[in-house]
């Protein structure tokens, strides 16, 4: 009986033995299949953070190839760019006969509508390696056809509307060209106002003029100056007296940080009328920030007298007994407010005043000239945006009253 409790006892045991051992090798199987499972998925976060990155840069090549048309015989990479802009457009009466009137006209005039191609934009772009003490060149040259009649026949005038050279170092940068006044450094957004810059006389100080510039960063700093050619002019009927061309310096320095750029300029320079000088003295604020996600403010404000040569209303100085030349005191300035509704649609509400001291002026000169409106800009392809405009211009002509024109416009802007 004790052998055949034996016999049973025995493989009861072995059977027992493997059983444990099976579960221990089951625990340390399911132990290495977590230990598997974490690798992959640290393995497929990494995979996830670098495909992004490898196709935006692949991307990022792939455009620059695209936009690559030519090289010049210098080996510089040469990018052709620009927007072929079409305008339908309508004033109402007081635009003075003009597509684009900055001011409302004092005589009476019709409703007038149209629509053109001549704010079309053309230019190019170059980049090249390092080459000046380490520097990286560029440069541009953008003109367009708005001061010809491309709807007619005969010539076509093409405009130069900015153009620049630059060398870039790490923390410094000399610039040489055609370029909007370092004192006034943004630009409202229209498709509607293009030939003539949107807001001028309306608080944007605009007028490209030949410059020298330089920048120096100092962490979140920039110390900005520049050497400027003015073009003297004015609506006087006297203004052959003006010497046309007078050298003038700007400074402006700025605090840029993350979405925020607040800067703050002054301009100096003397005009020449009638064997006298009359100074030019400007203070300028300016700004761009985006304080939330796809809401954005831009602007600029100023002071100071004798402004025209920057291209506000042209009526800087006047004249008075004896051989005296006062300059005109001003200030405005101009703000928007840019809200991106989706990816493809933007709203941008702008407003500006030019404000000439009342005192300074005679009859029949502008007061005060403001400039309102609104615009939606419809990204309906990658390239094509279409836009609706609605502005009205106040213009308050002294010994006459304030003069009104509304104006109203349709753009198609296909950029390349």
């Amino acid at each position: 009986m004790s052998r055949l409790l034996l016999l049973l006892w025995v493989p009861a045991l072995l059977a027992q033995a493997d059983i444990t051992n099976l579960v221990v090798r089951l625990e340390k199987l399911e132990a290495e299949n977590a230990k598997l499972r974490g690798e992959v998925a640290e393995l497929r976060a990494k995979v996830e953070t670098l495909v992004p990155e490898r196709l935006e840069i692949a991307e990022r090549r792939i455009e620059e190839q695209a936009s690559t048309k030519v090289e010049a015989a210098s080996r510089f990479p040469i990018e052709f760019s620009g927007m072929a802009l079409f305008n339908v457009f309508a004033n109402s009466a007081g635009a003075g006969g003009l597509d684009t009137p900055s001011t409302a006209s004092a005589a009476v005039n019709r409703h007038a509508a149209g629509l053109t191609f001549r704010q079309s934009i053309v230019g190019i772009r170059y980049h090249g390696p390092r080459a000046f003490f380490g520097a990286k060149v560029s440069g541009s040259a953008f003109g367009d056809f708005w001061e010809g009649n491309t709807e007619g026949t005969g010539n076509v005038p093409f405009r130069l509307r900015t153009a620049e050279a630059t060398l870039a170092w790490e923390r410094r940068s000399v610039s040489v060209g055609l370029m909007k006044p370092l004192i006034s450094h943004w630009n409202p957004t229209s498709f509607a106002t293009v030939g003539v810059v949107p807001l001028t006389s309306a608080g944007n100080l605009w007028r490209w003029q030949p410059q020298i510039r330089y920048e120096e960063k100092l962490g979140d700093f920039r110390l900005q100056g520049a050497v400027m050619q003015t073009s003297e002019q004015s609506g006087l009927a006297n203004a052959a007296l003006v010497v046309l061309r007078r050298p003038s310096l700007e400074m402006r320095g700025a605090w840029v940080k993350d979405k925020f750029e607040f800067g703050v300029g002054g301009h100096v320079s003397t005009s020449h009328v009638s064997g006298r000088s009359v100074p030019s003295r400007i203070f300028t604020l300016d700004w761009k920030a985006q304080p939330v996600e796809k809401f954005e403010l831009t602007g600029t404000f100023f002071n100071g007298e004798n402004v025209h040569h920057l291209g506000s209303l042209r009526q800087s100085f006047r004249f008075l007994p004896g051989g005296v030349v006062e300059a005109v005191r001003s200030r405005g300035g101009w703000a928007q407010a840019a809200v991106a509704l989706t990816g493809r649609v933007t709203v941008n509400l702008f407003a500006g005043i030019h404000d000439d001291r009342e005192a300074d002026l005679v009859r029949g000169q502008n007061g005060r000239n403001r400039t309102g409106g609104a615009n939606v800009m419809v990204r309906i392809a990658p390239n094509v945006v279409m836009g609706l405009e609605s502005l009205q211009i106040r213009s308050m002509i002294l010994g006459t009253g304030e003069r009104r024109v509304n104006r109203y416009d349709l753009s198609l802007a296909y950029i390349f």
